[in-house]
């Protein structure tokens, strides 16, 4: 029997919820912001990352939820919980994270920044020069952008685009009329949110939704403006779409993103001195419920924020630079495809210098012995020399074949545009896989070389965007095995062409056979731990949400083993049951960097084996995405990609606790210990390599003796 489709009884005491797991770790994201040790800029940019994250989960996770209800799903989850069990939950926990999170910004970040001379006023705070240079801005910049729109029974409500920010207005009845009227006014996407107020001492600034309620009179002449407030909208954003791959495909994925603008409500943010009044006009209108209501005490959407995060000067209250290191092997005069030739490299981003792989493509672009270039592209930046480099490749003649994943959450309009210039170029682009989303990150470089046809390959854990390059953990490969290098034209074959799912011998593909070959490795650690040989697994991911993942973890704890786990978003895992889960243990870091890369490694009596992959352990990534998992064999490389690993359990600064009722702890250094904070150490840990490495090469001067023939 295979074990995948071993029959197994359902344990829901065993497991957390996926989307409950999911509000802990944006928890621990606030918690940063939270954090008087964090510096202030840093605060307020984790207040906005925690509010943006809110905004895709209420988007993605909650909308899914909410058409489970609608279809009349009562089937529970893992964890035991139907879809409106989990509803209740998340509504309940989520409120009180806004709470939290408007607690902090409105009482502690925005209070401390004015401190430091960067404050946000309300108009009657300026003084009337002030105000008067704020309403002539209105009057020549902001009013003709602006459409009042009233709405009544010949009128009805408008579609607001989704996150948008608006301004809703109760109006008195008309004389002969009956009740209160009620009109909107978007709130200009294109004009700053945040405008800078001349004169006086610091930064001082107003937000623009309030230079507008400030002048509702212009835009409502003759009437009587009883209320106003600001509201918006998170619309469900998920798209259905048949996965034909071809450029039907990619007409019907605009049409799709047009529709994301206009998706049902399912959630209203409104400021809190709304009346009851107000809202219930607007909740009728949208159709929400009221656990879907959330009166904001303070500033609606506080990715308006992010402008004072770039201030410039201010170094104090941010963390200090870390600037990513160059890799020491490649020189100003390195030949790289030599350099491959006699090891293999490996990156760890972001403490690495994410240029090695720009170079990588750029050198086989521009290189005349190089036939042909392969290459999966997930996120990429807007003006990726990546992409550049590809359409110089294309437009001299060499073999480029790019499959593009548009399904790219949230950056599907991005990878459209440039999709299509690589076509111009003449690429050939595949647009994804009939059924899959490609998540795989590789990049195959075929050369004709001085020992005939050579392959090198690139991959990684994370995408070929040299922007989250630098904010982004992640390790890249690159090597001239050439079993890998036949395994990734197998791969490139497979997808290009018409194929059963290729036979590799180092890589490993998802959907195909990922699932079933980390079983077998987590059984084999059982299996030597119930023979009494030692037995470790140890892991790093985002999410670990697989039931039958977990359940094999669970086994192989009971048998012995020793797990330790990295997991830095959703764990569905309880750690620490007993019978169960004692001998796992889970850590997450949320620290300056965003922890991205996937790792595996299983002691196997000794005969260790090290593993990187694209893919996290949840059934999206092992079923319904094409992923690619790969050996690290080289043992310089492997020796450091363990001690990164190694470092994510040593952290006592950053790092928190799972406890088996899926509460974090942070973890703190007991008396006497020394801090260990990870990112810093590994950071610091990669400078001295390259700084040790420089030396060895540096020139050396030792003056000549007459006994060395000196004149």
């Amino acid at each position: 029997m295979s074990l995948t489709t071993k029959t197994r009884k359902k344990q829901p005491e065993l497991f957390l919820n996926r989307e409950l797991s999911w509000l802990e770790f944006n928890a621990r994201v606030l918690e940063e912001a939270m954090d008087a040790a964090t510096p202030l800029l840093e605060r307020l940019k984790f207040a906005i990352i925690a509010s943006s994250n809110l905004d895709e989960f209420f988007m993605v996770r909650v909308a899914g939820l909410e058409e489970a209800v609608e279809d009349g799903d009562t089937s529970p989850d893992n964890a035991g919980l139907t879809p409106e069990q989990q509803l209740s939950q998340i509504s309940e926990r989520a409120h009180a994270m806004v709470e939290a999170l408007y607690g902090s910004l409105c009482r502690d970040i925005l209070p401390a920044l004015a401190g430091r001379g960067i404050r946000i006023a309300a108009l009657s705070d300026l003084d009337p020069q002030q105000r008067g240079s704020m309403l002539r801005f209105f009057r020549d910049e902001v009013f003709p952008a602006l459409t009042p729109i009233a709405i009544d029974a010949g009128r009805p409500f408008p579609v607001l685009a989704n996150l948008s920010l608006n301004l809703a207005v109760r109006l008195a009845p008309e004389p002969e009329g009956e009740g209160n009227r009620l009109a909107t006014v978007q709130v200009p996407a294109r004009l700053p949110r945040l405008l800078r107020v001349a004169g006086g001492e610091g930064s001082t600034y107003v937000w623009l939704e309030d230079v507008i309620r400030a002048e509702l009179a212009t835009l409502f002449p003759g009437q009587e403006v009883l209320e106003s407030a600001v509201f918006r909208i998170a619309r469900d954003a998920e798209m259905e779409l048949d996965d034909e791959g071809g450029r039907d495909y990619v007409k019907t994925l605009e049409a799709e993103l047009r529709k994301r603008r206009h998706g049902e409500a399912v959630r209203l943010e409104i400021e809190s001195g709304a009346s009851e009044t107000l809202l219930s006009m607007l909740t009728v209108r949208l159709r929400v419920g009221d656990s879907a209501v959330y009166r904001i005490a303070g500033p609606l959407d506080v990715r308006g924020l992010l402008p004072l995060v770039d201030l410039p000067g201010l170094a104090d209250l941010r963390d200090p630079a870390l600037k990513p290191v160059p890799l020491p092997e490649l020189g100003d005069d390195a030949d790289l495809f030599e350099v491959l030739q006699s090891r293999d490299l490996l990156l760890h981003h972001p403490y690495d210098s994410f240029d090695p792989v720009i170079a990588f493509v750029t050198r086989a672009a521009s290189d005349p012995d190089v036939l042909a270039i392969k290459q999966t592209l997930y996120r990429t930046s807007g003006d990726s020399p990546i992409v550049q480099a590809l359409v110089r490749a294309a437009e001299e003649g060499k073999q480029v074949t790019v499959l593009v994943e548009l399904l790219a959450r949230f950056d599907e309009q991005s990878n459209i545009r440039w999709a299509r210039r690589l076509e111009d170029s003449g690429a050939h682009v595949i647009y994804g896989i009939r059924g899959y989303k490609t998540h795989a990150k590789i990049c195959l470089v075929v050369r004709r070389g001085a020992r005939g046809i050579e392959r090198y390959v690139h991959l990684g854990t994370g995408n070929y965007n040299d922007r989250t390059a630098r904010l982004y953990t992640d390790f890249g490969l690159l090597t001239a095995d050439p079993v890998i290098g036949a395994d990734a034209s197998a791969f490139f074959n497979a997808l290009t062409g018409y194929s059963d799912p290729p036979r590799m011998e180092k890589l490993v593909m998802a959907p195909t056979q990922l699932r079933e070959r980390l079983l077998e490795l987590i059984e084999r650690e059982r299996q030597r731990a119930e023979a009494g040989q030692p037995a470790e697994i140890r892991a790093k991911m985002n999410s670990l949400v697989d039931g039958d993942l977990i359940r094999a973890l669970y086994d192989a704890s009971r048998a012995g083993v020793r797990i330790r786990l990295n997991v830095r978003g959703i764990c569905c895992l309880r750690p620490g049951l007993r019978g169960s889960s004692d001998n796992i243990e889970v850590v997450s870091i949320v620290d300056r960097f965003l922890e991205h890369s996937r790792v595996f490694y299983f002691m196997n009596g000794g005969d260790e084996e090290v593993y990187a992959s694209s893919a996290d352990w949840m059934p999206r990534n092992l079923d319904r995405r094409i992923e690619l998992l790969f050996p690290v064999e080289n043992p310089a490389c492997r020796k450091r990609l363990l001690e990164a690993l190694d470092a994510m359990f040593q952290d006592n600064v950053k790092a928190r606790v799972l406890h088996a009722d899926g509460t974090y702890k942070r973890r703190r250094p007991p008396k006497g210990e020394e801090p260990f904070r990870a990112q810093l150490r590994l950071h610091a840990m990669t400078k001295r390599a390259f700084e040790r490495a420089r030396a060895a090469t540096a020139p050396s001067f030792e003056p000549l003796s007459p006994e060395d023939g000196a004149v």
